[in-house]
């Protein structure tokens, strides 16, 4: 066994309390620091993710956002603070990351998720975390998963109400549960819809949650599920987001399904 397939005196104090954990061990410590884990978005829900796959020792974290950080930015993207207003949100959640673990190893992408880059991207990594904040990159980050057989962990928030997903190779996707694409007008925004600072934090929480099982392999995990919080009610509930034969980028009359 070489010296990096071991974990040292430091690291397994560092994460202690994780390796006690029933099906994390040092096994699972140790997937976790081989992990590449690509964060879309460094915003609401990209920060706590992303904070929380740091501490918990992710290998390599990319982070993907074209955006700068902006005041308005800064009641729940705690990643960020007044010290870097006006920087690359990449720069920013670096430099945050960078305390949290400074082992951590860090690629920055600051033009973001787009089509001409999104396959190769996603290539890269083991894992996608989803945190953006539209639909046109959410269906295309749910799109080159499939296409480059990547599992995706999906979070999206407005208002009160969020959600977290997990869509797994072969195991349906995204455009199961939204064949088609709202129309960009049809669907408000935080901007203009508003949302309670602590909800990205919840949801982020979670997705960062599901990648740690999923890379670990403890629990279940939601695989092929979608749960919804309320926190304005504090309810959950989950639905099932099955493989449907008919989709438009997974089901049977696909190559790729």
């Amino acid at each position: 066994m070489s010296s990096d397939e071991r974990l040292g005196s430091h690291e397994r104090e560092l994460y202690s309390r994780q390796i006690r954990l029933p099906g994390v061990g040092e096994a699972g410590q140790l997937r976790l620091k081989s992990a590449k884990v690509l964060v879309l978005g460094a915003g609401g829900l990209g920060s706590p993710a992303a904070l929380y796959l740091a501490a918990a020792g992710v290998g390599l974290l990319g982070i993907a956002d074209p955006d700068q950080v902006e005041l308005s930015n800064l009641h729940r993207q705690v990643l960020h603070g007044f010290d870097t207003l006006g920087l690359p949100k990449t720069i920013s959640a670096a430099e945050a990351l960078s305390e949290i673990n400074p082992g951590l190893k860090i690629a920055l992408h600051p033009e973001g998720l787009t089509v001409a880059n999104a396959t190769e991207l996603v290539a890269r990594y083991d894992l996608v975390v989803d945190g953006t904040d539209n639909f046109a990159t959410r269906f295309l980050a749910a799109d080159a998963c499939v296409l480059a057989a990547k599992p995706l962990i999906h979070g999206s928030v407005i208002r009160s109400e969020g959600q977290v997903g997990v869509f797994l190779p072969k195991q349906g996707c995204y455009r199961c549960v939204y064949p088609v694409m709202p129309a960009a007008a049809s669907v408000p925004t935080c901007a203009e819809a508003g949302v309670a600072a602590p909800l990205p934090g919840i949801i982020g929480a979670m997705m960062a949650m599901e990648a740690l099982k999923h890379i670990t392999g403890a629990g279940e995990g939601l695989r092929g599920r979608i749960l919804i919080h309320d926190a304005l009610y504090a309810e959950t509930r989950v639905i099932g987001a099955k493989k449907r034969p008919d989709c438009p980028i997974c089901g049977s009359a696909h190559p790729v399904a």
